[in-house]
C-alpha cells in the first residue's frame, strides 16, 4: 500500500498545482457562410516559469505538442494551425531541442462549418496540451474552448447579393479576383477605340471643320468656355447610351448575359455587318432628316443650347463610323459588371471629344494636323478586317454552347490566316476595294504596315497543325479529339489533344473515386466562352509541373456557362467558393466535404504551381 501511494504521490501533487495556462478567443468573426473556411484566432496566457509546447514540435520527441481538434461534429479544423512565433532552445526535460511559448502564445485556427448548418452555433474547440518547467512536467490536459458565430445558408448570401445588386460574393480563402485590372483593361479598350474612331474618313475631316466655329469667336476665354462645353456635351451623349443599356442589363449578371449564345450570335452578326461597312460594301446612317434637323437647330441657336445641338450633330453625322467602335466597347461590356457600359462609354467619348476640344483651344495646332487622304481609308479598311476576325471569337462561342461543332479551332485558324493575308496584300496594293485606284508603288509606310499582318498570318499556320499559339488561343475555340490537324491528315499522329480528355463532368462520381484512391479532388469551375478559361488551357496546364500536380488529384471539368448542367453547376460553384467568377479552381477534400484551397481568374504559371504543391500538400497533411 505504500508502495502505491509513493508513485501515485507526484499525481495527486500536480493535481493540486493550479493550470498555469488560460485560453481567450481573441478573434471571431460575426458572421460566415455556411461552408466557407474562415479563422478564428485564440490567445494562450502562461503563467510563472512554465512553457506551452509548439504545434510543430514532433510527438515523439518527449512532450505533447499542442494540438486544436473540433469536439462536435458541426464543424471541423479546415487546415494547418498558425502559432505566433516559438522559442527554439534546449529542453533539460527531454535532452533536445524543443519549440515552446512562454508567458504568451497566439494560434490562428481555420475552421468551416458544415453547409447544412445555420443560424447560431457554437463551435466548440478542444485543446490538447502539456506544461513544463526547467524542472517537471505537467500531465498532458484537454481544455474546451467555445466560439459563437452566425452561420448564414447560401440562399441568404444570394438574396443579399441580388439585394445589393451585385452577383459575386466575397471570397475568403482565394488568391485572385476580378480587381481593378479587369476595369483599367475594359477602360484601355474604350479608350482606344475612341481614338481609333477619329482615325475615319468621316470624323477625321470634321475636326477642323467643328474647331473653325469656337476659333470664330470674338472673346478668346469664352471661346475656350464653349470648346470645354462641346467635349462635355459629346461625353455626356455617347454616356447616356451607357446609362441605358446599364439599365437594360441591371444588375443581374453580366456573366449570364455574355454566355447566351443567343447574344454572342447577335454580337457575331453585329460585328460583321459593322466590317462590311468599313470594308466599303455599304455606308451606315442614320436618317437624314434626323441629322438635318440637328444641323438646322445648331446653326439657330446661341450659347450653351447651340453648343449642345452642335454636340449632338456631330455625333449623329459620325454615327456611321463610330457605330463599329461603340459596338466594340458593347461588345467588352458583356464581360464585366453592370456599370461598365457607362465606364466604357465615358472612357471611349472622351477619348473622341479630345481633339475637338484640345484644337478649339488652341487652333494654331491644327496647321500640324496631317491633312485626310488615302491613308485613312486604309485604317478604316484595316479596322475591318479586324472586326471580321473578331467576330468568328463569338460565332464560336455559340457553337460552343449549342455544342454544334461547326465552328472548330482549325477552320477559325484557317479563317484567320485568309483574312489578315488578304488584309496585308490590301495594304501593299495588290488587292483594291471598288472606287480606289492601285497605288503606282509600295510605300515604306505601306510596307511597314503590311508586314506585322503577314508575319502574323504565317504564325498562324502551325496552328493548323495542332500546336499551341501562345496567347491567341484564349480567342479560339478550344482543341477537340474531332479537330482534323494537317500532321493528322498525314498519319504522323499529330491531332489535337482535347482541353476535356481526362477530366470527369461528375463531381459526386469523382468524390467517390477520390475517396478510394486516397487523392483530392481538382475542379475547375470553366465556361464555354470564358476567354481566360482558354488561356489557362492553352498556356498553364500543360506545362510538366501542372500535369505531375495533375496527376496526383481527380480532376474534374464543371461547365457552368452551358449545357444540360450549368445551373446546378453554378450552383456547386456558389456554395463550395461563395463567387461564380470563371475560371474558378478548387482543391477540394472529398472526406470532410470542404474546400482546400481556391484561385479564380487568370493566374500566373508561377503562382498556379505554388497553388496546386500547397493543395496538395494540405490535404496529405489532414
Amino acid at each position: 500500500m505504500g508502495i502505491t501511494l509513493a508513485v501515485l504521490s507526484p499525481f495527486f501533487i500536480y493535481a493540486q498545482i493550479p493550470d498555469p495556462v488560460k485560453y481567450d478567443v481573441a478573434e471571431a468573426p460575426e458572421q460566415v457562410k455556411a461552408g466557407e473556411v474562415f479563422s478564428i484566432i485564440i490567445e494562450a496566457s502562461i503563467e510563472g516559469e512554465w512553457h506551452l509546447y509548439s504545434v510543430l514540435n514532433d510527438p515523439d520527441a518527449g512532450p505533447y505538442p499542442t494540438e486544436f481538434s473540433a469536439k462536435s461534429d458541426n464543424f471541423i479544423i479546415a487546415g494547418d494551425v498558425v502559432e505566433s512565433k516559438a522559442d527554439i532552445e534546449f529542453d533539460p526535460n527531454f535532452e533536445a531541442e524543443l519549440g515552446w511559448h512562454s508567458t504568451y502564445a497566439s494560434f490562428e485556427i481555420p475552421v468551416a462549418v458544415r453547409a447544412d448548418q445555420q443560424g447560431r452555433q457554437n463551435l466548440d474547440i478542444e485543446v490538447f496540451y502539456q506544461v513544463c518547467d526547467d524542472r517537471v512536467c505537467l500531465p498532458p490536459k484537454r481544455k474546451s474552448i467555445i466560439a459563437a458565430v452566425e452561420v448564414v445558408g447560401v440562399a441568404d448570401v444570394i438574396a443579399e447579393g441580388a439585394e445589393a445588386g451585385s452577383n459575386k460574393a466575397e471570397i475568403t480563402s482565394s488568391r485572385g479576383g476580378l480587381g481593378s485590372e479587369g476595369v483599367f483593361s475594359f477602360m484601355w479598350v474604350a479608350i482606344l477605340a475612341g481614338f481609333a474612331a477619329l482615325l475615319t474618313p468621316c470624323v477625321f475631316p470634321m475636326i477642323p471643320l467643328t474647331v473653325s466655329y469656337f476659333s470664330k469667336q470674338s472673346d478668346k476665354k469664352r471661346g475656350v468656355g464653349a470648346a470645354i462645353w462641346f467635349g462635355i456635351a459629346i461625353v455626356a451623349t455617347f454616356t447616356i447610351i451607357g446609362v441605358v443599356l446599364a439599365a437594360l442589363l441591371g444588375a443581374s449578371g453580366a456573366q449570364n448575359f455574355a454566355s447566351n449564345p443567343f447574344v454572342n450570335l447577335m454580337i457575331a452578326v453585329v460585328l460583321v455587318a459593322f466590317a462590311f461597312s468599313l470594308l466599303g460594301m455599304y455606308e451606315l446612317q442614320l436618317p437624314h432628316q434626323l441629322t438635318n434637323f440637328l444641323n438646322r437647330k445648331s446653326n439657330e441657336s446661341s450659347g450653351i443650347l447651340g453648343i449642345l445641338f452642335m454636340a449632338v450633330t456631330i455625333s449623329a453625322v459620325s454615327f456611321s463610323c463610330t457605330a463599329p467602335f461603340v459596338g466594340v466597347v458593347f461588345t467588352a461590356t458583356v464581360g464585366g459588371e453592370w456599370f461598365y457600359p457607362i465606364l466604357g462609354m465615358i472612357g471611349f467619348s472622351a477619348a473622341f471629344a479630345s481633339p475637338f476640344v484640345l484644337f478649339a483651344m488652341f487652333p494654331k495646332w491644327l496647321e500640324s494636323l496631317p491633312k485626310s487622304g488615302s491613308w485613312m481609308n486604309i485604317v478604316k479598311v484595316l479596322l475591318g478586317f479586324i472586326e471580321l476576325a473578331a467576330a468568328f471569337k463569338f460565332l464560336s462561342n455559340a457553337d460552343l454552347v449549342w455544342q454544334w461543332g461547326l465552328v472548330s479551332r482549325p477552320f477559325t485558324i484557317a479563317a484567320w490566316i485568309v483574312i489578315f493575308m488578304i488584309a496585308g496584300f490590301y495594304v501593299l496594293g495588290f488587292i483594291t476595294l471598288k472606287h480606289e485606284k492601285k497605288p503606282e508603288h509600295i510605300s515604306t509606310g505601306r510596307l511597314l504596315l503590311a508586314m506585322p499582318l503577314l508575319v502574323f498570318s504565317f504564325y498562324l499556320i502551325p496552328g493548323l497543325m495542332g500546336s499551341s499559339l501562345g496567347i491567341w488561343d484564349a480567342w479560339l475555340p478550344p482543341k477537340q479529339p474531332t479537330d482534323v490537324s494537317l500532321v493528322a491528315s498525314i498519319g504522323a499522329g499529330g491531332s489535337a489533344i482535347s482541353a476535356d480528355e481526362g477530366w470527369s463532368q461528375d463531381l459526386e462520381a469523382s468524390k467517390a473515386a477520390a475517396r478510394e484512391s486516397g487523392k483530392p479532388i481538382f475542379i475547375d469551375f470553366t465556361g464555354y466562352t470564358c476567354t481566360n478559361c482558354r488561356a489557362m488551357e492553352s498556356n498553364v496546364f500543360p506545362l510538366e509541373a501542372v500535369q505531375a500536380g495533375f496527376a496526383e488529384m481527380e480532376l474534374v471539368k464543371l461547365y457552368t456557362d452551358g449545357g444540360a448542367n450549368a445551373q446546378k453547376n453554378q450552383m456547386i460553384q456558389f456554395e463550395l467558393t461563395g463567387n461564380i467568377a470563371l475560371p474558378t479552381y478548387v482543391i477540394y477534400d472529398p472526406n470532410s466535404d470542404l474546400v482546400i484551397d481556391q484561385v479564380l481568374g487568370y493566374t500566373k504559371a508561377e503562382k498556379f504551381i505554388e497553388f496546386l504543391e500547397e493543395g496538395i500538400a494540405a490535404f496529405k497533411n489532414r
